[in-house]
């Protein structure tokens, strides 16, 4: 297969080495598990977190005379995912045995597909700073996970749990057009959002049920590929960003010293922010692909397909584009507000039937900066929809201020209860009588002539009078009627 290089060379993303500049050239195998209550070819349990070696059937124990039997819920999840990936959809497919030898892989080799995959060519497009990049997805292929080998567990023996052995994993093989460690981060960023949307992988990396191979060489700038050195199983976005960058720069420094790149399997110590050589890289002959004999081709019809397309939800590009276009957000906010589902779907609930730019304030700003300060995920968030919709609606009626709202805001994270009824029994409405803001104003000018006279030169320190003004209010004066009285009052209109 002949590999064509579609992206220009950006000098932003080189490597500045020694003797010039380099270029890094990424391209990623994700394995995503499956979204099933039963593995692949067995119905054992998929659930996660149970005792070694509990969902393990016959099959997936590879007993003698033990035949496989194709789950037709994984047949629908890869479909799908290849639609969400705005792929080709074949038809037909062929499985294949992937004949290596380990101790967590009972049959001795792996069901999976070589040649005749479920889902062909697709893409998978990047919002960055200043552009949208899109990334070519090669192909989808279902195969078959292995087992867990346990090193730790005694000293002089290692222990093999069978309860992955057999689960249903989608391997998606990007094209080699990632040229940075922020377009990787961000493309498995992406790629799990879209996965979590039409529910065909949870995304969880730190249980396993998503991590990436990443493949990583270095070149000067358009120049040939270089050779590819693959990290194994990256388990978190932040260690693939970190692998990238330490792979690449060992790579430039190899090769400004003279020395050649050999083609291996890396793994990445995310204790020591380094990989290490783990194996030679095999090629595809070294594995012996050929068509299991125990399953016939896996076909559908175009019918199956398009009635799995129409029932598709929406996915995130389409979301984002929506919130721009229907709510008035900036590109900044919606890309923030469409990364979780339950993200998009909780400013949703705040905006309907209120000010969709305020809303989107407070449930970035304040929801999620609170949150991410204290730790917790949107699902532990002590502040529901609605009181968050209380709150932005009495901003909006100019009951409290900016300041208030804050403060209602903390008052409602910590104690509950409906904001307005808050607003109501402790006191908190904005003051919007003129005459009972213009005494205050009166005061805090008269006490401080001199620099009444400095704003007339400078009008910027009209923002100190509000200030105090607001602090003599206890942050009930309303700040538009402030700002107004302390301008005509000092002469500035």
């Amino acid at each position: 297969m002949t590999i064509v290089d579609v992206r220009t060379p950006d000098p932003k993303k080189f490597i500045k080495g020694a003797t010039g500049d380099w270029e890094i050239v990424i391209g990623m195998e994700v394995h995503a598990q499956v979204t099933s209550e039963a593995k692949l070819f067995s119905g054992a349990s998929t659930e996660f977190g149970k005792d070694p070696n509990n969902n393990v059937s016959l099959v997936d124990a590879a007993m003698p005379g033990m035949l496989p039997v194709i789950n037709e819920e994984c047949v629908r999840q890869a479909v799908r995912t290849g639609l969400g990936l705005k792929a080709e959809i074949n038809l037909k497919s062929v499985f294949d045995r992937k004949n290596y030898f380990y101790p967590d892989l009972p049959q001795g080799y792996q069901i999976s597909q070589f040649k005749q995959p479920i889902v062909g060519e697709g893409q998978v497009l990047l919002d960055m700073p200043e552009e949208q990049v899109e990334i070519g997805v090669e192909r989808l292929h279902l195969e078959q996970d292995a087992g867990k080998s346990l090193h730790d567990q005694h000293p002089s023996m290692s222990f093999v749990d069978l309860n992955r052995s057999g689960v249903a994993l989608m391997e998606i093989v990007s094209k080699p057009d990632l040229r940075s460690s922020e377009e990787a981060k961000a493309y498995l960023t992406k790629l799990r959002t879209i996965l979590r949307y039409l529910g065909t992988c949870d995304g969880n990396m730190d249980q396993g049920s998503m991590r990436a191979d990443v493949n990583v060489s270095v070149r000067r700038p358009g120049g040939e590929f270089g050779t590819r050195c693959e990290i194994k199983n990256v388990n978190s976005i932040r260690f693939v960003g970190q692998s990238i960058e330490y792979e690449a720069r060992r790579q430039v420094a190899i090769l400004e010293d003279g020395g050649e790149i050999d083609q291996e399997t890396r793994l990445f110590d995310a204790v020591k922010g380094e990989t290490r050589s783990m194996r030679s890289k095999e090629e595809a002959h070294d594995y012996r692909y050929f068509p299991d004999p125990d399953l016939l081709p896996l076909e559908f019809t175009r019918g199956f397909v398009d009635e799995l397309a129409g029932h598709l939800p929406e996915l995130p590009d389409d979301k984002k584009s929506r919130f721009v276009a229907d709510y008035g957000l900036t590109a900044y906010d919606a890309d923030i507000l469409v990364v979780e589902k339950a993200s998009a779907d909780f400013f949703e609930d705040v905006a309907k039937g209120r000010d969709a730019k305020l809303s989107a304030n407070w449930v970035i700003n304040e929801l999620f900066g609170r949150l991410n300060k204290e730790g917790k995920d949107l699902s532990e968030s002590p502040v529901s929809a609605a009181q968050l919709g209380g709150i932005v609606d009495l901003i909006k009626a100019g009951t409290i201020s900016g300041k208030i709202a804050k403060d209602l805001f903390e008052i409602v994270w910590t104690e509950g209860g409906d904001p307005a009824q808050i607003v109501e029994d402790r006191g908190m409405k904005q003051v919007t009588d003129l005459g009972a803001i213009e005494a205050i104003v009166d005061e805090i000018l008269a006490a401080n002539p001199d620099k009444v006279e400095q704003a007339k030169e400078k009008p910027n320190l009209v923002g100190w009078f509000v200030g105090q003004v607001m602090k003599a209010s206890k942050g009930k004066a309303n700040p538009q009627a402030v700002n107004d009285l302390l301008k005509q009052k000092i002469g500035l209109e």
